[in-house]
């Protein structure tokens, strides 16, 4: 694999990511943000955030997978949550968890969650982007 994770001395470890990625490979992969629309385009999880996580993060699995990646390729996580407040962790790590559960990885590269007024479309509520780096 091309990405190593980990986290440094003098920082804390965060249970939900690592602080830090080290890509040695020399392709490029970066995936648009991917909402939680299914292979139709019809949105999943109408006001439910943990399942729209888990579709964003299925369909960043998928979007990887095309580009013959992996999570194990992601070098950095981007997350765009609407109205963002820190009492929606627990629903956010359970989308996080029930996509894990399903892909066969925990993604835990390091990552940035932006609070951001709207996405999209309305019923959206969560958006999440990836950079990988395929040896």
């Amino acid at each position: 694999m091309a990405i190593t994770l980990m986290n440094p001395s003098g920082l804390p470890e965060i249970d939900a990511y690592r602080q830090v990625s080290i890509a040695t490979g020399s392709k490029l992969v970066f995936i648009a943000g991917q909402v939680a629309w299914d292979a139709q385009g019809v949105t999943v999880g109408h006001g439910d955030l943990a399942a729209q996580v888990e579709q964003c993060y299925l369909n960043i699995g998928t979007a990887l997978a095309g580009a013959g990646a992996s999570f194990g390729d992601v070098a950095k996580l981007t997350v765009y949550v609407v109205d963002w407040t820190p009492d929606k962790l627990p629903l956010f790590m359970e989308g996080v968890a029930r996509a894990a559960a399903k892909l066969g990885v925990t993604p835990v590269p390091p990552g940035t969650l932006l609070g951001v007024a709207a996405l999209d479309v309305p019923e959206h509520l969560v958006e999440v982007e990836a950079t990988a780096v395929v040896d």
